[in-house]
This record gives structure tokens, sequence and C-alpha cells, in this order.
């Protein structure tokens, strides 16, 4: 994955995209702790907003202990976060790749991991296609 972001498009609507990539996270041991949509959440505020914009922030625990028992500070980095979203009436599943943000700290010893982490996460948003 050369590029910093990762994503696909689907012929899903967003809320059984949603629910598809919910699933596949379980599938593959990472749990949803949080999600957000920014056009609900604009909506409160009196703000309108056209296209859902889905944040999930997702996390296995036992990954995410090895990290930052390693080096606290990839905390900035976590939990990771997954989009679903709406564009030009298509759905789209994406996130920011986890190698790539681990190599912006330049830490070597977890190249390893956030590439595991990565192909983990790559093949959850393909089985929710």
């Amino acid at each position: 994955m050369e590029n910093i972001k990762y994503e696909i498009s689907t012929n899903k609507s967003f809320d059984e995209a949603v629910n598809s990539i919910v699933k596949s996270l379980e599938e593959q041991k990472f749990g949803v702790l949080w999600k957000l949509n920014f056009k609900d959440k604009l909506k409160e505020k009196g703000i309108d907003f056209d296209s859902n914009f889905m944040i999930l922030e997702v996390c296995n625990p036992h990954k995410a202990k090895e990290v930052l028992t390693q080096h606290i500070d990839v905390g900035y980095f976590l939990p990771c976060k997954l989009v679903v979203y709406e564009e030009n009436s298509e759905v789209k599943i994406g996130m920011m790749s986890p190698d790539k943000l681990i190599g912006l700290l330049n830490y070597k010893d977890l190249e390893d991991t956030a590439k595991e982490v990565q192909n983990i996460l790559v093949t959850a948003i393909n089985n929710a296609k």
C-alpha cells in the first residue's frame, strides 16, 4: 500500500456498509469503541451537511497493549480510525495506513506490528465490500 490511505467503494447503502464493516471487524478480533456520524452531529449544532460521514474508532486490545508498552506516544494514533462515507452517490470505506502513521515516528521496532494491523484492517474492509 503506497498511499497514506486505503479505501474501497461498495454497492451497499451507507447503513449496510457501516453494519458490514462492524461485523467484518469483529471477525478480525477488532471492536468498535466509538462511532460518530458528522452529518448527525452537525445537524445537532444547526449546521446542514448533506453527506453521511461515519468515523469508527476501532481497536484490538492485545495489539494496543503491545505498541503502547513499547512506545506510549503511539497513543496519538490510537485507536485506529476507519470511515464510511457517501460521495457523489457512492459509498466508500477506508482508513489511514497504520504503517505510514507509525513510520512518521520512525519506530523500526513497530514496523512489523503496524503492517500486521494494516493487513488485518485491509482484510476487514475488503470483506465488508
